[in-house]
């Protein structure tokens, strides 16, 4: 019986997940870009494990986001150059190359201290003791810098004032945490059963306000996207909190909101592609436009889902004991024989009930007869 409750219990749930199927991947935090390529660099000379020794370009890339904005990056790899066109989207440090790296705090310290964020070349000069510096040498002179710390790269800018500015951030870099995504829900699923509200999911962003829209399909549904009361919402700030509020009876299934807004994207944010070797790490941004997207899944309450098991499963006892007495009330071959010869299989056990009525009623008869001599016998 316990092993027959627990079947009942677990078989709503997993017929629920094998009918809605696996769930969407989520789609990336923050903002998506197409790189433009390279523009403000000089030259660094890499020395290889083998001994080889080439010259590469060493600078600031741009990005052009989708929806609208611009970023400045540095390359996080000293292995390639990377391609303008290519596409990348807004990962935080354990979902790029940096993932592990003792040195990621470093890099972004490097990122707050040097240009572009520093502009003041003039200072910056002077702070490391690099003679003077263009646009293009303090560009080589960071990335060098980056690269010894993300790969630990025998690079050397080949401007002196470049080298010069490497060397300083290299030696002066402290360890900064990593920075927030530009746009985030937090956590990215919940779940939960349909009648209730599932949540909350936290709004992370550094915009003065997004806007939220749920997906088509949940609308549809009558799921809602509501606040900590139950008042639909349309947009959000930092720190919000969002639930999906799905009505009684709603069948099993999932849904979305998505939430969109324009900010800055965080310096030391990566940015990675299909190429890790070619990951891209923001040193500057404009007004970007950025979304992030939560996914709610709902069964039936387990309540509800265990008496309709439960029901399901009655029914199916009645149809296998009506199957039973069916198959029991069914004549044989033997019994067939027997009625052909008059006789049935229950003949012998009424012929054995016949005689011990008939013993039984002798012994009664001789009782009664021999009660009234003893009381003759009697003085």
């Amino acid at each position: 019986m316990a092993l027959l409750t627990a079947a009942l219990a677990t078989a709503p749930a997993a017929r629920a997940a094998a009918d809605s199927g696996p769930v969407a991947p989520r789609s990336p935090e923050g903002a998506s870009a197409v790189l433009d390529g390279l523009k403000t660099f000089g030259q660094a000379v890499l020395r290889s494990g083998d001994g080889s020794v080439r010259q590469i370009p060493a600078g600031l890339y741009e990005m052009r986001v989708d929806g609208g904005g611009m970023l400045q990056t540095y390359g996080v790899g000293v292995t390639g150059n990377a391609q303008p066109q290519a596409r990348y989207t807004e990962s935080g440090w354990s979902g790029s190359p940096l993932a592990g790296n003792r040195e990621a705090g470093r890099i972004r310290w490097v990122l707050e201290h040097s240009y572009p964020q520093h502009n003041d070349l003039a200072g910056l000069a002077k702070a490391a003791g690099a003679g003077a510096l263009t646009a293009q040498s303090a560009a080589a002179g960071t990335q060098v810098a980056i690269w010894r710390l993300a790969d630990g790269a025998q690079v050397e800018a080949a401007d002196p004032a470049a080298e010069k500015l490497a060397d300083y951030l290299q030696r002066a870099a402290g360890q900064l945490p990593e920075p927030p995504a530009s746009l985030g829900l937090d956590p990215g699923d919940v779940s939960g059963a349909a009648g209730t509200r599932l949540g909350p999911v936290t709004v992370r962003t550094g915009a003065p306000s997004v806007s939220v829209i749920p997906d088509a399909a949940a609308v549809a549904m009558g799921v809602r996207v509501v606040d900590a009361e139950g008042q639909p919402l349309t947009t959000a700030v930092n720190g919000s909190r969002l639930y999906f509020e799905v009505p009684a009876g709603t069948p099993d299934g999932t849904a979305s909101v998505t939430v969109q807004g324009a900010t800055r994207v965080p310096v030391g944010r990566v940015f990675t592609g299909e190429l890790p070797a070619h990951a891209q790490i923001v040193a500057g941004s404009s007004a970007s436009a950025a979304a992030a997207r939560a996914t709610a899944v709902w069964p039936q309450p387990p309540a509800t889902a265990v008496g309709d098991a439960a029901d399901s499963a009655s029914g199916s006892a009645a149809e296998a004991l009506g199957s039973q007495s069916a198959a029991l009330t069914t004549t044989s071959p033997d019994e067939e024989r027997l009625a052909t010869s008059g006789s049935s299989a229950a003949t012998p056990v009424i012929a054995s009930l016949a005689v011990g009525l008939v013993v039984l009623g002798g012994l009664v008869v001789l009782l009664l007869r021999k009660r009234p001599l003893d009381e003759e016998d009697s003085p």
